[in-house]
């Protein structure tokens, strides 16, 4: 289904957007500069080819490896401190490189040591940094943040190693290293001005590796996520391509110098930058999957026109629609992820994305690098093109669909009415829930109760099932696993959302006129202490009590 159209430059209209956007283009600007930077300064060093690769290698390596882990921080801890630390890291290193430039006692290995601590600081930087627009904009302008973030960083990308270079030649490397330190300044001004609201967290901070299990899980019970990642790894292992083998194609092909070269990014940033007056309108006229599908044509049919290109003026004019159409599948799929992720699950959803993003990246870069090696520029930009053709054929049983969905926690389960109140640490914990449905709704039942057995395991159940009684074929019993009492209070006062709760009262409509389910909470181990002795566990208060047997939740029968 198409969307209303949104106003190009909306999203820039709203004061801490706007302040972050501008900041985040000083940051993307440095970092492109500070890259070829590092490479010159390698060669410099005696570095050969290898070497000068390494550079790029340091500092995306550690995205691929940490980004998962960097994402759970993103959500366990309060993203605007986070990623206040992590730009203040990265200022500190670029300005201790750029200090050991200019007394020049940088060697090759601390080149690299802290080109990776660099790449460290942008690890924890992008899940959560993504992760906060749809705080800054409101939910329909998501798509076109998506898209204007999309061209900050491709025009980044055209103008940032040109203005390294000539930074370079006309004062070193050590110069880049400084600015680059500067461009961290702005980011960390602006982000220090936003008075970002304090979440509370009732039931305190989950522990680390549970947190990376829960995002797993989520991932895993998914399913327009996990097709959108899916199309993601489609489109990017050959698509990547374009970016590894450009400079190729520059320098080889069109025996062009540095200069020419950013003359070639500078097309693709072109078309990229329209993408922000383009998209609006055709977002309001084509459904998600068929804007990913049109542009991954486009695209395909760029690269075929590259892989023929002998001549300045025809790569020029085959580079703006590649622009266009990679802006249109990156900031699509960028938005559609944010627009199927709760808050509490956010950082480490898109984590997850970016894992694909960067990992298909770095396969697509290696694998089509190793294919122009050994046959030729033409032959490798034909293939890709033939291979995103395919990667569409592919992908038509994985339509993509926008969600516009309430995600916001619904705090319709109320506190479990208990006569023993377990430890947080108590479990595993089996839920259990019997309904009484009529025979001639069971199969209508089992359908709706679907949705809501992936609720259980996206909130946090390890394992769900539901049984029919063979001897009463009108009892039905839903049961799910958590790993801990804390894992099922999350469900209750953190996770399950408005959605989920529409799947809830969907199954529930189809139950016996005047019959309420019944709940029960068996603890492994036993009963841990008495309720009434210690008071109240952490995080209780944070639902809404209501009696038990309400329409809201079953009545409780206690804990086992």
């Amino acid at each position: 289904m198409a969307a209303t159209a949104v106003d190009a430059w909306a999203p820039l209209r709203r004061p801490v957007f706007r302040t972050l956007y501008v900041a985040q283009f000083a940051s993307n600007l440095g970092t492109w500069m500070q890259t070829v930077g590092a490479q010159w300064l390698m060669g410099d060093l005696g570095g050969g080819p290898l070497a000068v690769a390494l550079v790029q290698t340091a500092l995306t390596l550690p995205v691929f490896l940490t980004v998962v882990p960097a994402g759970v921080l993103g959500d366990l801890l309060d993203r605007r401190r986070l990623l206040m630390a992590a730009q203040s890291g990265m200022l500190l290193v670029a300005a201790a490189l750029a200090v050991l430039t200019f007394a020049d006692v940088t060697t090759q290995a601390l080149l690299l040591g802290l080109t990776f601590c660099l790449g460290l600081g942008q690890a924890l930087v992008m899940p959560s940094w993504q992760a906060i627009q749809p705080e800054l904009v409101g939910r329909g302008e998501v798509p076109q943040a998506a898209t204007l973030n999309g061209v900050n960083v491709n025009v980044a990308r055209a103008v940032g190693p040109a203005v390294g270079g000539v930074l370079v030649a006309a004062a070193g490397p050590g110069v880049v290293f400084a600015v680059n330190a500067v461009s961290f300044l702005a980011t960390v001004g602006a982000l220090s001005r936003w008075a970002r609201p304090v979440e509370e967290r009732t039931l305190g901070t989950e522990p680390f590796g549970d947190a990376i299990l829960a995002g797993a899980r989520f991932v895993r019970s998914a399913p327009a996520l996990r097709r959108l990642l899916v199309r993601t790894a489609l489109f990017i292992v050959p698509a990547s391509a374009l970016w590894a083998l450009l400079p190729v194609v520059a320098r080889d092909r069109l025996e062009l110098e540095s200069g020419g070269y950013g003359l070639l990014l500078g097309a693709v940033g072109v078309g990229a930058v329209s993408g922000a007056f383009v998209l609006p309108r055709l977002r309001a006229r084509l459904s998600l999957n068929a804007l990913v599908a049109a542009a991954s044509v486009v695209y395909a049919l760029g690269l075929a026109l590259l892989a023929v290109a002998d001549a300045v003026a025809l790569a020029v004019l085959a580079l703006p629609p590649l622009g266009l159409a990679w802006i249109t599948v990156m900031s699509s799929m960028n938005a559609g992820a944010q627009s199927m992720l709760p808050a509490w699950a956010r950082a480490r959803g898109l984590a997850f994305y970016q894992l694909v993003f960067m990992g298909g990246q770095a396969l697509g870069a290696a694998s089509w690098g190793v294919v122009a090696q050994h046959t030729s520029l033409a032959t490798t930009f034909g293939a890709t093109a033939v291979a995103l053709l395919a990667g569409g054929v592919l992908a038509r049983g994985s339509a993509l669909r926008a969600l516009d969905v309430d995600l916001s926690p619904s705090h319709h389960w109320p506190e479990p009415h208990l006569a023993v109140e377990p430890a947080l640490t108590a479990g595993p914990v089996l839920v259990t829930i019997e309904y009484d449905v009529p025979e001639d709704r069971a199969e209508a039942f089992r359908a709706a109760m679907e949705p809501v057995g992936r609720s259980r395991r996206r909130t946090g159940a390890t394992r769900w099932a539901l049984f029919q009684d063979a001897g009463e074929p009108r009892r039905f019993v839903e049961a799910w696993l958590t790993s801990t009492w804390g894992e099922h209070l999350r469900q209750h006062a953190e996770r399950v959302t408005v959605r989920d709760q529409e799947f809830e009262a969907k199954a529930r409509s189809l139950l016996a006129e005047g019959s309420q389910p019944r709940v029960s909470h068996l603890v492994a181990g036993g009963p841990h202490r008495a309720a009434h002795d210690d008071g109240p566990t952490p995080g209780r208060s944070g639902a809404p009590a209501h009696p038990a047997g309400t329409p809201d939740e079953p009545a409780s029968t206690g804990s086992g």
